[in-house]
C-alpha cells in the first residue's frame, strides 16, 4: 500500500517537477536564441543588401557623369532641362515631356545593374540643373564668389539622383557636381606681346561678360546688358603699343588699354594657371591639320618643336568653342564665332566678321591686326572656364547625400 507521507516518494516528485521546469526554461531559452539568430541573420542580410544597393547607386552616378561628359545630357543652359536614363534598349525608352531627354542605358545588354528603372518614376536615374523653385534660374558654383553657390558666375551645378535596388532594399544617392573649372589669368580681352592695332569696325571689350551672352552681342559698342558686374579687365594689354584707329572701339576697366607692360606669359600654361608639365599632359599631342571647326582642345603644330611659331593656319568661318592653341600664325576669315580662349604663338589677323567671347592671347612676331570686317572680342571669364572645362571632361563634387 502506497503511503502519501513517504519522504522518498515526495522527493522524487519534487525532482520531477524541477526537471520539467528546467526543460521548459531551456526550451524557452533555445527558442529565444533561435529568434535572435534569425533576427541577426535578417539584419545582416538587410545590411548586406543595402550595401550592395549603395554600390549600385554609385554606379548610376558614374553613368550619369559619363553621359554629361559625352554631351548626351544637354548642357544647354535651359533651367527646365531634365534627362533620365532608363534600363531599356535604344528605341524603347518612355516618352517624356517638353525640355526632357530620355536615354537608354549604355550598360551591356545582359545583366543590367539596377540603378534605374525601365519606366518613368521616382527611381529612374535623373540628371538636371540645380535651379530656383520656379525652374527659371540655374545655380552656379564659383569659389571666388560669396556665397560660392549663386546665380551670377561660375560653373552650372548638375543634380544627379540615382537609386540602387537589391530585392526589397534600396539606397539613393543625391549628389551635386560641376565640371572641373579652369581658372584663366589673362590680362585683357586681348593679351599681346606685340604692337596691337584695332582698325575698321572692331569692338574690343574687357568688361567681364556672362558666358550666356548671345552671339553677335556687343558688335556695335558697349554691352552692359551682358556684363557680370565684377572681374573686369582692360580691352587690351600689351608689352608694346596699343592703337584704336578709325571706328574701332575699346571698353574696359580700370582703363581701356594698358600698353608697354611687362610680364607676358612664358607659355599658355601661365594663362590657364597650370604648370608646363600639367599643360602638355592636359592638352595632348598636336595635330598639323586644323579641324574644320575648332571645338574642345585643339593644339595646332606643324612639327614637334614647341613654341617655335613655324606653322600657319586659317579658318574660313565656323562656330567653335574650347581652347585653340596655335604654334604659329592664325588668320580668321569669313564669319567666325568662338567661345573660349584662343592662344596664338605667332601672329593673328582677323579679316572677316569674327565674334569671340572669352579672350585672345597673341605672342606674335610682328603685330596683331584687325584689318577689316566686323571683329568683336568680348572678355568673359566664365566663357573661358566653362568651354574649356567641357573639353577637360573632369568633375568636382559639390555635395553628396545617401538616403535609405
Amino acid at each position: 500500500m502506497l503511503d502519501a507521507n513517504d519522504p522518498v516518494r515526495n522527493q522524487r516528485g519534487v525532482a520531477l517537477v524541477i526537471a520539467v521546469l528546467g526543460l521548459l526554461v531551456l526550451s524557452s531559452l533555445a527558442t529565444v536564441f533561435m529568434v535572435v539568430i534569425n533576427t541577426e541573420k535578417k539584419m545582416t542580410g538587410h545590411a548586406t543588401r543595402e550595401g550592395q544597393a549603395l554600390g549600385l547607386a554609385e554606379a548610376g552616378v558614374a553613368e550619369a557623369l559619363a553621359r554629361i561628359r559625352a554631351e548626351d545630357v544637354p548642357d544647354n543652359g535651359n533651367p527646365r532641362m531634365v534627362s533620365q536614363i532608363f534600363l531599356a534598349a535604344p528605341g524603347s525608352v518612355p516618352a517624356l515631356g517638353a525640355d526632357s531627354v530620355a536615354l537608354a542605358t549604355q550598360q551591356p545588354a545582359a545583366d543590367w545593374l539596377t540603378y534605374s528603372t525601365s519606366s518613368r518614376g521616382p527611381q529612374a536615374l535623373t540628371v538636371q540643373y540645380k535651379t530656383d523653385s520656379a525652374r527659371t534660374v540655374i545655380y552656379k558654383y564659383d569659389t571666388g564668389a560669396d556665397p560660392a553657390v549663386q546665380t551670377a558666375s561660375g560653373m552650372p551645378i548638375f543634380q544627379i539622383v540615382s537609386t540602387g535596388r537589391v530585392g526589397n532594399d534600396s539606397r539613393t544617392v543625391f549628389t551635386e557636381v560641376i565640371r572641373k573649372p579652369i581658372t584663366p589669368s589673362v590680362k585683357g580681352a586681348v593679351t599681346a606681346n606685340v604692337e596691337t592695332e584695332f582698325e575698321g569696325s572692331a569692338v574690343v571689350n574687357g568688361m567681364n561678360h556672362s558666358a550666356d551672352t548671345p552671339a553677335g552681342s556687343g558688335a556695335t559698342g558697349a554691352d552692359p546688358a551682358n556684363y557680370v558686374g565684377s572681374g573686369d579687365l582692360p580691352a587690351a594689354w600689351s608689352t608694346d603699343e596699343v592703337e584704336f584707329e578709325g571706328a574701332a572701339q575699346g571698353f574696359g576697366s580700370p582703363v581701356i588699354s594698358q600698353q608697354y607692360q611687362t610680364g607676358f606669359f612664358a607659355g599658355p600654361w601661365n594663362a590657364l594657371n597650370m604648370t608646363q608639365a600639367e599643360f602638355y599632359s592636359w592638352i595632348g599631342p598636336p595635330t598639323s591639320s586644323a579641324p574644320s571647326v575648332p571645338t574642345g582642345l585643339v593644339y595646332l603644330d606643324n612639327n614637334t618643336t614647341p613654341q617655335d611659331r613655324s606653322g600657319a593656319w586659317s579658318y574660313q568661318g565656323g562656330d567653335g568653342n574650347g581652347f585653340l592653341y596655335v604654334d604659329g600664325d592664325l588668320t580668321l576669315n569669313g564669319n567666325f564665332t568662338f567661345r573660349g580662349l584662343i592662344y596664338v604663338e605667332g601672329d593673328l589677323k582677323i579679316n572677316g566678321t569674327a565674334w569671340i567671347l572669352g579672350g585672345i592671347v597673341v605672342r606674335g612676331r610682328t603685330e596683331f591686326e584687325v584689318e577689316s570686317g566686323n571683329a568683336t572680342i568680348l572678355y568673359s571669364r566664365d566663357a573661358i572656364s566653362r568651354n574649356i572645362a567641357r573639353a577637360g571632361e573632369q568633375f568636382v563634387t559639390v555635395s553628396w547625400r545617401e538616403i535609405r
